[in-house]
């Protein structure tokens, strides 16, 4: 099915130049259920403006997450994503353990993040529920991408 063996580890990268970003983005604006319609423009900036995470087997890359964050108190987890052909590899696992290990998101007051289907992977780093939703706003607009 993926032509590697299962037990074959990621090799997790936050080198951009090693990235494949028209792949990214043509899950992220096509097949992922949270940014379809994306605009490539709009991608790119986001990628500029966070720390990207790119997991590997050899030179293929399979998996992508990146954070938002201001590397001193906050950050927020984003578009966190195992290419179908390999998921259920534990590679999604192999990349959040390199995002919570990161030397750049260690001692942040909160790293929140939004999943509509992955609550037991986050759980196990360490994510519950809001504690306080009541102090919680958001300005949300989920359809902005294909209403233009």
């Amino acid at each position: 099915m993926s032509g590697f063996p299962p037990a074959t580890p990621l090799r997790i990268s936050t080198t951009l130049t090693e990235f494949d970003f028209d792949g990214v983005y043509r899950f992220l604006s096509q097949e992922a259920y949270w940014s379809k319609g994306l605009p490539r423009e709009v991608f790119d900036r986001a990628v500029a403006n966070s720390l990207c995470f790119g997991g590997f087997l050899g030179d293929v890359q399979v998996a992508f997450g990146r954070v938002i964050t201001d590397r001193a108190t906050f950050a927020y987890l984003a578009d966190v994503f195992v290419l179908p052909a390999h998921r259920g590899q534990g590679y999604s696992k192999q990349l959040m353990d390199a995002v919570v290990a990161h030397p750049e998101l260690q001692g942040l007051r909160r790293m929140v993040l939004v999943t509509g289907d992955a609550h037991g992977l986050y759980a196990r780093y360490g994510f519950t529920e809001l504690a306080a939703p009541d102090r919680y706003m958001e300005r949300h607009q989920p359809s902005i991408y294909t209403s233009v």
